[in-house]
């Protein structure tokens, strides 16, 4: 009863908080104290550039900072990947920190056939970083500047292996009862959780996870990570598991790549030229192609590639461009448990890609009506996240121009 009652006060606040958030974006630029205060957790990649792209640049988000892990690539590409992209979209003062290099148990998996060998391949348009990492413990500063937030306010992002989160959970465990949330990107389901292509490898069957036949690359990483994560009950109840099943809904369509290179007020017109983009949309695009290019070559995936990472970002603070499953007879969304499978063969070779072995498998089974777990939605209103996104790319060229020489 106790719990119940702490989880309802926790919603509660949550709740205001969001509804006045919502009320200042319909009137003004939202004040910083009505911004979704926001800790993300990520690998950098081409996909993870687009959530810190609207976590840095959504004027609904207070982006706290960014922790780094090992996953697309080690742990010092993904950390220059991290510091280059805020440098390109003009938010080089938002703190960066170095986090895991490897699993808790295993060795590290990289993604190198999706994402190159830096990452982040496939641009010429990547700045220098000058900002450098900073050199705290990146678990602790994460615990540190949650903590300074509001309680029941602020989420915990993470699109990338769980090390991080699991660190901080076994170093710091009174977080749990402090946040508003976590949101995940990883998992696949199947099963029939969605209608969404998950694509196929060299001839094989249809699948549903994308490191292996069964396992979603994040979980994959580092399964006894993910494991303590989704075993923690009192986190379990407040936390968002974004899965492939969702993202493969959400496509970089040629249209869309159209789109965020000319902006939406030029993306129809004849006389749009290369000349007339600027270097953001110019990066933002090339990331697109390359990743666009590796999802038909590797999944066949021809339509263009699921972008995965702002889901996760955007499921904390504008929840409306979610469908969160089936409601219950009270009206409350379903909630499940999710198990994830740490026994059979790891690694990075061809064989235990391409085995039997379930290791990181998300198996998901939905609890009975009343009690608590994670949320998880089974589709999404796509175009408007895009058009979240283009909205952030503007931003981002505002501020260019208002700090160049000619604005003065």
């Amino acid at each position: 009863m106790w719990e119940q009652l702490v989880e309802h006060e926790m919603h509660q606040i949550h709740a205001r908080y969001m509804e006045a958030a919502a009320e200042s974006r319909q009137t003004s630029q939202p004040s910083l104290s009505m911004r979704t205060p926001i800790w993300l957790d990520c690998d950098t990649g081409h996909d993870d550039a687009f959530a810190i792209l609207l976590a840095a640049r959504s004027r609904d988000v207070n982006l706290l900072g960014i922790s780094t892990v090992y996953g697309n690539a080690p742990l010092t590409k993904t950390t220059y990947n991290t510091r280059a992209i805020l440098k390109a979209i003009g938010r080089e003062e938002i703190p960066v920190y170095a986090g895991a290099s490897k699993p808790l148990q295993r060795e590290a998996a990289h993604a190198p056939d999706i994402h190159g060998a830096s990452g982040l391949d496939g641009t010429q348009s990547l700045p220098q970083p000058t900002a450098p990492a900073r050199l705290e413990d990146a678990v602790d500063e994460m615990h540190r500047m949650l903590r300074a937030e509001p309680a029941g306010t602020a989420w915990l992002v993470a699109v990338g292996a769980l090390t991080n989160v699991a660190v901080l959970l076994e170093r710091h465990p009174d977080i749990v009862n402090y946040l508003a949330g976590l949101s995940v990107m990883g998992g696949a389901i199947g099963g029939g959780f969605s209608d969404a292509p998950m694509g196929t490898i060299h001839g094989e069957g249809e699948r549903f996870g994308n490191h292996t036949p069964y396992a979603e690359f994040n979980i994959y990483c580092d399964p006894e990570a993910a494991h303590a994560v989704f075993s923690n009950p009192a986190l379990a109840r407040k936390t968002i598991l974004i899965p492939l099943d969702l993202t493969h809904q959400f496509i970089a369509t040629s249209e869309v790549q159209m789109g965020l290179l000319f902006g939406q007020a030029k993306a129809g017109k004849a006389e749009r030229t290369m000349d007339s983009v600027t270097p953001v949309r110019r990066l933002f695009f090339e990331i697109l192609t390359f990743f666009a290019k590796t999802y038909s070559d590797v999944f066949g995936l021809k339509a263009g590639p699921p972008t995965h990472d702002p889901l996760a970002v955007a499921a904390t603070f504008r929840p409306d461009l979610f469908v969160y499953s089936k409601q219950t007879n009270d009206g409350q969304d379903e909630r499940f448990s999710v198990e994830v499978v740490t026994e059979g063969e790891h690694g990075a070779s061809d064989e235990a890609r391409g085995g039997n072995s379930q290791c990181g498998r998300t198996i998901v089974r939905p609890l009975p009506q009343g009690e608590f777990g994670v949320t998880i939605p089974r589709s999404l209103d796509a175009p408007a996240l895009w058009e979240m996104l283009e909205e952030c790319l503007s931003t981002c060229e505002k501020a260019e121009n208002a700090q160049s020489p000619d604005a003065k």
